[in-house]
């Protein structure tokens, strides 16, 4: 085993069984390259042995092809992969570094304003997928295994005030209003509120169990009806199927309808999941506490076992709701317009 210095990076050169293998190691770093050449020489004996048959010379666009076939695919997974192979595709999975990865972020932020979030949001993925390349037995080690994520600014997120919600129902198409009433009356996610089903809706009860959601918390879940919430169900009330449809049709994008809306509203542009914060943030106003906010919304606990809000019981999910009916109705009664007043005026007589 031995390295040698050619130009600017170090190269492998390895004796298995009376052959000579070579590798470019792709850093001038010799710690790095002393790291590369251990791995280097696993993938070799492992090969020699028969043990396992590593493929480290795929790239990374055979990878995401047999993950897609046969991997446990998320939405998020397809979504940010549009970005990753363009950059990432040709690359084989043994020169994929961290180094090669400050280049990725580089060029990412170059080309596009973006947030370190989104970037972030990015590396999760190609390293979950490094990550399954490990068990599937194409590479030895995940060399992202330990990639220290850019720290993300905190933003503040748009609230939508009351006035502005009106506006925005008032622009919005009929499916998209409905849509828009669920997300702010309940918070759910976008993908929970296009799955709903009438089965899941308990009229008697006035509430309804979340019929799917992307966090194990979520699933089932139940959250009690607003008022307006269950009126504006009981007009479309059906026995079966989905709540949330267009023309009868599932609704699965919903993008080009809610940009209209917030052009036609003339409101501050804010993103579809804002309506999600908004709810808490009502919430949060009215002195809901957190846990209870958590249960009714379905926040992940993470790796908390012991979460209190996963055992939160139903009557103070009510309260909460009743909290937040009694402020709808307090505002729909002050922004209702005064039926004008007829003045008798001065009569003969009197």
């Amino acid at each position: 085993m031995a390295l040698y210095k050619r130009g600017l990076h170090w190269h492998s050169y390895i004796m298995i069984d009376g052959v000579r293998h070579r590798r470019g190691l792709g850093t001038g770093n010799r710690r790095r390259a002393e790291v590369l050449e251990r791995e280097f020489r696993d993938e070799l004996e492992a090969k020699a042995t028969g043990f396992v048959e590593l493929q480290p010379e795929m790239t990374f666009a055979e990878l995401s092809a047999r993950f897609l076939a046969s991997g446990e695919v998320k939405p998020y997974h397809t979504d940010r992969l549009k970005v990753l192979l363009p950059f990432w595709g040709s690359i084989e999975l043994r020169a994929i570094t961290r180094a090669k990865v400050r280049e990725y972020r580089a060029a990412r932020m170059k080309a596009k304003k973006l947030t370190d979030t989104t970037v972030n949001r990015d590396l999760e993925v190609l390293r979950h997928m490094m990550y399954w390349a490990v068990d599937e037995g194409i590479i030895s080690v995940n060399p992202l295994a330990r990639l220290q994520m850019q720290r993300a600014r905190k933003r503040k997120r748009p609230i939508l005030s009351w006035e502005d919600e009106q506006k925005l129902i008032a622009a919005a198409s009929p499916h998209l209003t409905r849509i828009i009433v669920a997300a702010l009356d309940t918070g759910m996610r976008r993908g929970e509120i296009t799955h709903q089903l009438w089965e899941d809706v308990d009229f008697s009860r006035g509430a309804l169990s979340v019929t799917h959601s992307k966090t194990p918390e979520g699933e089932a879940r139940e959250i009690p009806l607003t008022d307006r919430m269950r009126a504006m169900l009981t007009v479309c009330r059906e026995s079966s199927g989905l709540i949330f449809t267009f023309k009868e049709n599932p609704i699965s994008r919903i993008k080009t309808g809610w940009a209209s809306a917030i052009r036609r509203s003339g409101i501050e542009r804010l993103r579809f999941h804002d309506l999600r914060h908004t709810f808490n943030t009502r919430l949060l106003d009215l002195g809901v506490l957190t846990d209870v906010r958590k249960a009714l919304m379905g926040h992940s606990s993470g790796e908390d076992v012991h979460s209190i809000y996963t055992h939160v019981e139903m009557p103070l999910k009510r309260k909460a709701v009743d909290l937040l009916n009694a402020w709808i109705r307090e505002q729909m009664h002050v922004s209702r317009p005064n039926p004008k007043e007829e003045s008798d005026g001065p009569t003969e007589g009197r």
